[in-house]
């Protein structure tokens, strides 16, 4: 896989508290330039970044994010929002604390109400595999495909851990054959990124490998 075959998987991502315009600018010129699959940003910016890109770049955003506690309709609130400012991609977090207690018809109804919310556009759906059982996220792998969202997707980045190579090998085994797979943090080298995508990620949450990338790309050369 070359690299820019490997840049056009990356949803490049800047999540962080702290995140101003200035940044999340530079996210977006950055994107465009090395053809990153979106750029992953707060509800916040979505409206401007979708101005700024001017259809040269998706632009994703983050619903219940990081916790997933928020209230069903809550999220169905933000997913319409971030649709009206120009949001082309959702992803969501689920409410770990009920798929934890069994209340799997919740989850499930949940994840459903967001994805008729958004309708054709993609729906990520973060499990936050750092917290979960194996068991548990084997039963998210079966609620995620019954739900009709697009994409599995391992973690908020906000939590304990990030993406295992052992969590995407278990994904590909029990997902929907339609369901598809997202990697989001725990990526630190382009190879790590590369084993990622052999075990089965359609898709890298990551800010750090168009970093990398630009480490070993000569001036103007990518």
């Amino acid at each position: 896989m070359t690299n820019k075959e490997l840049s056009a998987l990356v949803d490049h991502t800047l999540l962080k508290q702290t995140a101003d315009w200035r940044e999340i600018k530079k996210l977006c010129d950055e994107a465009i330039e090395y053809g990153t699959a979106s750029v992953c940003i707060p509800p916040f910016f979505v409206k401007k970044a979708h101005d700024y890109v001017n259809g040269k770049m998706p632009i994703c955003t983050v619903i219940g994010f990081p916790n997933g506690n928020a209230t069903t309709a809550c999220k169905v609130f933000e997913t319409l929002d971030a649709i009206e400012n120009g949001a082309e991609e959702i992803d969501m977090v689920i409410n770990i604390g009920c798929l934890k207690a069994g209340e799997y018809d919740l989850v499930r109804d949940e994840i459903r109400q967001v994805k008729a919310a958004a309708g054709d556009l993609i729906v990520k759906v973060i499990i936050e595999t750092c917290l979960l059982t194996e068991d548990e996220k084997i039963k998210m792998c079966a609620i995620v495909g019954e739900a009709g969202a697009d994409f599995i997707k391992t973690s908020t980045g906000f939590s304990t851990g990030g993406a295992t190579f052992d969590d995407i090998a278990l994904f590909k085994k029990h997902v929907d054959a339609r369901v598809r797979i997202k990697a989001a943090g725990g990526i630190s080298t382009l190879d790590d990124a590369r084993r990622f995508v052999e075990l089965g990620a359609v898709r890298l949450g990551t800010s750090r490998i168009v970093k990398l990338l630009q480490d070993e790309t000569p001036q103007g050369g990518y």
